[in-house]
């Protein structure tokens, strides 16, 4: 089956997945869910909830109010989510840039979505998934995310990828023209059925089992 082939028979199987937005129980503004991109890296959320929880009560997400904290002030802030000397630089800087565009996401949505791309990733502590979960689900641009449940998935559907980010991610776009909702509805199938199917056993008992991905 083709990767768009993939997207609906898991969305058919599983129905409609919850996934991070502004406004909803996991997520108040677009900025709560850059910082919390930020800080799940290598930990789990469950430590990334105390250190939103502290930069709401001192700052509301407000970028202008980031910036005004000096790294001092902000570690303790975020200590629970570890790697936090890391993540603290990249806070401010992620506020830094924002603050280049006066805080309006709109005309950040109103650029290249690779341009975009290329200025995520020249801020200090932002990869490439970090990068590519900000722009899709906070700037309106679908793209397809190159996560451990994706390799993992990838993998048991019979498919050797390239072990770099960029190079998998290339493969996989020119065969997807999936619109943003779906994009972000894919990512989040992928992630839900790597959480329930741990093991190629798993797998074997899943939905899926004996398909074939064609990239």
């Amino acid at each position: 089956m083709t990767i768009e082939e993939l997207y609906h028979t898991m969305a058919q199987e599983m129905g409609p997945q919850p996934w991070l937005r502004p406004g909803t129980l996991w997520a108040e503004t677009p900025v709560e869910i850059m910082l919390g991109a930020i800080l799940v890296q290598n930990t789990n959320w469950r430590n990334v909830e105390p250190s939103l929880i502290n930069l709401k009560r001192e700052t509301g997400f407000d970028p202008a109010r980031l910036r005004q904290l000096s790294i001092e002030e902000l570690l303790p802030l975020i200590q629970t989510s570890g790697f936090y000397h890391r993540k603290g630089a990249a806070i401010l800087a992620l506020a830094d840039f924002l603050g280049t565009v006066d805080d309006d996401l709109d005309v950040l949505k109103r650029q290249d979505g690779a341009s975009l791309r290329r200025d995520l990733l020249s801020i200090t502590g932002i990869g490439n998934e970090t990068a590519d979960y900000i722009l899709m689900y906070t700037l309106d641009y679908g793209t397809f995310m190159v996560d451990t449940y994706a390799r993992r998935l990838f993998t048991w559907l019979g498919v050797t990828m390239p072990k770099t980010y960029p190079a998998f991610q290339k493969k996989v776009l020119p065969q997807f023209s999936l619109g943003l909702s779906d994009c972000q509805e894919f990512h989040a199938l992928i992630d839900e059925f790597g959480k329930q199917v741990k093991s190629a056993a798993d797998f074997d008992q899943s939905f899926l089992a004996g398909r074939k991905l064609t990239v």
